[in-house]
């Protein structure tokens, strides 16, 4: 059985070569671009995609990182053919995090792939209902996308919340269940008991593209490239003080100084970047060589997160551009738990203060007290998240918090 129909079996094993995998058929692809690109695509029996996905070594590229097959695994154990009990798969594309937009370009451009990644999902275990959970501005492309194939109809559409935690996994389960986009305090796993208390499947759209080409040309292929420990390729987000804002994929091998050089920046001529974005960590230019793979990015304090490297030019200040993120993060609380609601407005004050030069010692000792306090104890990792990025910031930006000490600021003087 296939989803589609499309070249022969010769055209359907040539695999794309190098980096270039997600976005190998250009932009805005139509079907018939992305059949003559990468063919139709069987479904496989289900412990044979396991045992591909397993060999793959796909991790999530929603932020978490799990290891794929896990995931799958779990939320296919129970396969009643009871509607009570059947499986359900969710495409997640809210990209509520300001400094990603690698799913919206995935979704402009490699549609098909994705409904490909959802179909292989839902068959390998057993769901019924498929829905795709996406921002404002990839309903159109998908609309479009999903009218071309009769295999896609089942599909349900569904618009996102625009908001930061509206992406975090009980939040789409809350927000399509219950209108509701917040996170839930959650001590059941999604894949026993997820939307409407059945087992759910939730990945990231860029995860399952990645699922459909390992399901086209197996798990071998798929780590002929990329580190060890998370192999293949992943879809980076390149901002700030950079040559060239964007979307590219790399290898995930790739250094970062290698990801800031595919944007066309000398890395030279930035001091710090933020990796893995708002909850992510700021990794100082020395540190640059770093691969940016879970093992790579942990040896410098960071995780790959989403795929987000945002980069701070020598003349920016970290402590500043530190202050006004943790204070959007502070407003974008789901305000259902005392961390969100009381620690983070407060963390974001004192470092106010702090980058203003005011009680530069006092302030950074109150931030690693409060980051403390409220690390675990939040309804959700948002407070984690924010925690970890100032912690980040106080390390790598000391001399800052010693010159605003003192009344200057050696970035903005430079």
């Amino acid at each position: 059985m296939t989803m589609t129909s499309g070249p022969t079996t010769r055209e359907r094993n040539t695999a794309p070569a190098g980096s270039r995998r997600l976005l190998a058929a250009g932009r805005d692809a139509d079907l018939g671009t992305h059949l003559r690109t990468f063919g139709s695509v069987a479904l496989p029996e289900s412990g044979r995609m396991l045992a591909e996905l397993e060999s793959s070594g796909l991790t999530g590229r929603g932020g978490a990182g799990f290891a794929t097959w896990r995931k799958v695994a779990a939320a296919g154990r129970d396969r009643s053919p009871r509607r009570s009990r059947a499986p359900i798969v969710i495409g997640n594309g809210a990209e509520g995090e300001p400094l990603s937009w690698k799913d919206a370009v995935l979704l402009q451009n490699a549609p098909h792939l994705v409904i490909d990644g959802l179909l292989v999902a839902a068959h390998t275990v057993g769901a019924r209902k498929i829905i795709l959970y996406t921002g404002t501005d990839s309903l159109d492309a998908l609309t479009r996308a999903i009218a071309e194939r009769d295999d896609a109809r089942r599909i349900e559409l569904l618009e996102a919340a625009d908001s930061f935690v509206s992406g975090e996994a009980s939040a789409v389960v809350n927000a399509i269940e219950h209108d509701d986009p917040r996170p839930a305090d959650r001590i059941v796993r999604m894949t026993d008991s997820g939307l409407k208390g059945r087992p759910t499947l939730l990945q990231n759209v860029e995860t399952l593209a990645h699922v459909a080409l390992i399901a086209r040309y197996g798990g071998r292929w798929f780590r002929s490239v990329g580190a060890p420990d998370d192999p293949g390729t992943r879809l980076v987000t390149v901002s700030g003080d950079v040559a060239q804002q964007g979307v590219f994929e790399v290898t995930t091998d790739s250094t970062v100084d290698q990801v800031l050089r595919k944007s066309g920046t000398d890395p030279r001529t930035a001091t710090a970047a933020l990796i893995g974005g708002y909850h992510g960590a700021w990794v100082p230019s020395a540190s640059f060589g770093a691969a940016f793979s879970p093992a790579g990015l942990a040896a410098v304090g960071a995780q790959p997160g989403a795929g987000i490297v945002h980069v701070l030019g020598r003349t920016r200040c970290g402590l500043d551009a530190t202050a006004e993120i943790t204070d959007y993060l502070a407003g974008q609380s789901a305000r259902q738990c005392g961390p969100c609601m009381f620690g983070l407005p407060t963390m974001a004050s004192r470092l106010s203060e702090l980058a203003a030069g005011v009680s530069a010692a006092a302030n950074a000792a109150e931030l690693v007290r409060l980051s403390d306090l409220v690390v675990g104890r939040g309804a959700c990792h948002h407070p984690d998240g924010t925690a970890r990025l100032v912690r980040s910031a106080l390390m790598v930006f000391a001399a800052d918090v010693r010159a605003h000490g003192h009344g200057h600021c050696t970035r903005q003087e430079g």
